[in-house]
């Protein structure tokens, strides 16, 4: 009987991962318990996944506010150091601005409006246009940002993020000064000491501050890229990617995750046989259209991930062809068609009309946030996703 199904994905439960655990070991047997309880087999192709969370976990990847302070301290200066660009998050920036902070003696926090890169609005675009605000070339002081939007709290936490960090950086000591503005290169006019905290966007504005005669220019990635005084570090990522653990410790991105897939391939492939590739997975790239939040503050969907998850996808839009160039065609004779047409279909599609309206995205970037979507951020308890039928088409 002809299979009905194509992609299938499913979380896959594990136990709660420490610091040492044999992750290579535990992932392969939690996915071949998942298959001998729920009478699936494996084939070439299949994906398997694992959250970057418990990679680091494993790895105890972590870091306290004193080692953050330190290496801020070391490479900034110590004194009045601009913190520019952050996102409004809890979990993502909260402790490390606690670091940033204790490691200088004034703080001048200069944040994006009318929101941060990933979406979290301070600001209203309607109050913006009401109010006469231009935020391509404005600058806002805190009171005078204040004075025309009084205290704003963000609709999903219910937190005023410009109160929360100031509160933040003056507990560890530190004297704070706020800003808003779009220009990277405002915050010159305060110091010349510079710490970008923005994700996607922290080459261009790196170049822009050094250009513009910034003393010291550092972002995120850079810090904590070796360990201080026998910390988690991570040489690529630094505190990119990093969540809250404790009120005081920030768990990094995962290291080493190349050697992490390469090790979990070869278990699955001497368990079962068959051609499994094999992924490390963050966030998401998607973006919730209430919210207007993008899922993405990690730098990267994916770390790491075997050679066959390489590339973007290569297909043609089934629905283009059946109105264009097989509209004459009904029942057998039109799936024929259609299936003829995508075994000779060109290995580079790019520019044919029939390949329009697919996704030229990454691989990895599809099928993390697939997996992202799968295993959820909260307590599903399934770190580990199997991803079967991806690869397949029309003709399997």
């Amino acid at each position: 009987m002809e299979r009905m199904t194509g992609t299938v994905s499913r979380g896959v439960r594990a136990p709660i991962i420490r610091e040492g655990d044999n992750l290579a070991e535990i992932v392969v047997d939690s996915v071949l318990q998942a298959s001998a309880s729920e009478g699936f087999s494996f084939r070439d192709r299949d994906v398997v996944a694992v959250t970057e969370a418990v990679v680091a976990r494993a790895q105890g990847n972590y870091a306290h506010i004193d080692d953050i302070a330190a290496d801020v301290r070391q490479k900034l200066g110590g004194e009045t150091i601009g913190v520019i660009f952050p996102i409004l998050s809890r979990n993502r920036f909260s402790v490390c601005l606690k670091g940033i902070a204790r490691g200088a003696k004034k703080i001048v926090l200069m944040v994006s409006y009318p929101a941060d890169e990933v979406g979290n609005h301070l600001i209203d675009e309607d109050m913006l246009y009401d109010k006469g605000i231009n935020p391509s070339a404005d600058l806002l002081t805190e009171a005078q940002y204040r004075r025309l939007f009084g205290r704003v709290l963000h609709p999903f936490t219910g937190v005023d993020y410009l109160e929360f960090y100031t509160e933040l950086i003056r507990e560890q000591g530190t004297e704070v000064e706020i800003l808003l503005s779009n220009d990277p290169k405002a915050i010159l006019a305060y110091t010349d000491k510079v710490l970008t905290c923005d994700i996607h966007t922290r080459a261009r504005t790196k170049r822009l501050l050094r250009q513009a005669g910034a003393s010291a220019v550092f972002n995120l990635e850079d810090i904590l890229t070796s360990s201080v005084n026998g910390s988690g570090f991570n040489p690529l990522y630094g505190l990119l990617g990093s969540n809250k653990s404790t009120e005081e410790t920030v768990k990094l991105f995962p290291r080493d995750c190349d050697a992490f897939v390469a090790d979990v391939a070869t278990r699955l492939k001497d368990a079962t046989g068959k051609h499994i590739e094999v992924m490390v997975y963050g966030d998401g790239a998607f973006k919730d259209p209430v919210g207007k939040i993008w899922e993405l503050a990690d730098p990267v969907v994916s770390p790491a991930y075997t050679p066959g998850l390489e590339g973007t996808p290569n297909e043609v839009k089934l629905k283009y062809l059946a109105d264009n160039d097989f509209a004459d065609l009904r029942g057998e004779a039109l799936k024929e068609a259609i299936s003829n047409y995508i075994r000779n279909k060109d290995e580079d599609l790019k520019g044919q009309m029939a390949s329009q309206g697919t996704t030229p995205r990454r691989l990895t970037d599809l099928i993390g946030s697939l997996c992202d979507l799968t295993s959820g951020s909260g307590d599903k308890g399934t770190p580990i996703v199997l991803v079967q039928g991806y690869f397949d088409n029309y003709t399997k």
